[in-house]
């Protein structure tokens, strides 16, 4: 048996002397190192004070909550001894300046579905780290499409609390050793199934889909006897990055389309924080991620906040939710006899 790996010799052994490797090798360790304060805070809920009481501000689409302040504040604490110029964050309407100068910018989304704190479901903090543009403080440094990310990576605090993390070499999950408070490397190299049964998806909101996401739901709930041919099961938790790491080790597809209720029609997840970081995590484990149309990754962001719709896993179940945006009332996959009237339609 070989010894345990913990992150920070993992990421020595990543950059290996070179400069640029060094400064994203501290980054992370440092976000790590917040997160980790977030996970202990979290996993004391109500022991610490009214985490999900709103604090009167918007958080992107849900109130903010004092556990996205509290979060927030321990990134920009942990990132202060790191070579970051500059943080863009859901909680910060503009980029806040870290460490004018420094080669580097993060972009983080402090607590992934804090609306569920109170209900003891487990949420995260997603986070990108991207090379700095320009005076490094401004928000041109997240201006940028998500193939020019450094590292990318979100931890779930759950049952237990992970780290999942992409360098551009593979997709690795790591593990918190809570005595002695490591990450510690417990899958390597993770490979999504290129096929699955499962999917998950907010069905609340069939009412206000376009038809590809109708025709695809409807296909699956069709099961074996559909155009499908097979049968499909549905998850939902409305944390993002616990739907997202399900898929990792099981496959299966998210998705968050736009729909045509007032300001979702571009979707809901952050580009720059939330779509960009999860795609290449997904895209570097074998699976693929797309806004209906686009490949996620070859999306340049005009803003901060900019949203996406978003679907994202098993890449043959990707492929063909491309298929149906391109043509969503064209044939099934199985047999032209399944026709497409929809079984929620009238």
């Amino acid at each position: 048996m070989t010894d345990p790996i913990d992150l920070g010799s993992f990421l020595d052994r990543w950059a290996q002397g070179d400069a640029t490797r060094a400064a994203v090798a501290i980054t992370v360790v440092r976000l790590s190192e917040a997160c980790c304060r977030i996970g202990s805070l979290v996993n004391l809920g109500p022991l610490a004070g009214a985490l999900g009481s709103e604090t009167g501000r918007q958080s992107g689409a849900d109130p903010q909550k004092e556990i996205d302040v509290r979060a927030n504040d321990l990134i920009v604490a942990a990132l202060k001894e790191a070579p970051v110029a500059t943080l863009g964050s859901e909680e910060l309407e503009w980029a806040l300046p870290i460490n004018p100068g420094a080669p580097l910018a993060v972009a983080v989304d402090p607590i992934d579905g804090s609306s569920n704190i109170d209900a003891n479901i487990s949420i995260g903090t997603i986070f990108t780290v991207l090379p700095a543009r320009a005076n490094g403080v401004d928000t041109s440094s997240f201006l940028q499409p998500g193939m020019t990310q450094l590292a990318a990576g979100f931890t779930v605090y759950g049952p237990f609390t992970s780290l999942v993390l992409t360098l551009g070499e593979g997709t690795h999950i790591f593990t918190l050793q809570r005595t002695t408070g490591q990450f510690i490397l417990t899958t390597a190299n993770v490979e999504i199934p290129t096929t699955t049964r499962e999917y998950a998806i907010n069905a609340s909101n069939y009412r206000h889909w376009d038809d590809s996401m109708r025709t695809y739901v409807d296909d699956c709930l069709r099961g074996f006897d559909g155009p499908r041919g097979k049968n499909f099961n549905m998850r939902w938790t409305a944390s993002p990055v616990a739907d997202i790491y399900r898929l990792l080790t099981r496959g299966g597809v998210f998705l968050y389309p736009g729909d045509l209720r007032e300001n979702y029609t571009m979707g809901r997840l952050r580009l720059v924080y939330e779509g960009n970081p999860l795609a290449w995590i997904i895209e570097q484990a074998g699976g693929a991620a797309t806004n209906g149309r686009e490949r996620i990754l070859s999306l340049t962001p005009s803003s901060l906040h900019q949203r996406t719709p978003f679907m994202a896993g098993s890449r043959t179940e990707v492929e063909y939710l491309v298929r149906l945006h391109h043509d969503p009332h064209g044939a099934g996959e199985r047999s032209p006899l399944f026709g497409r009237r929809g079984l929620f339609r009238t």
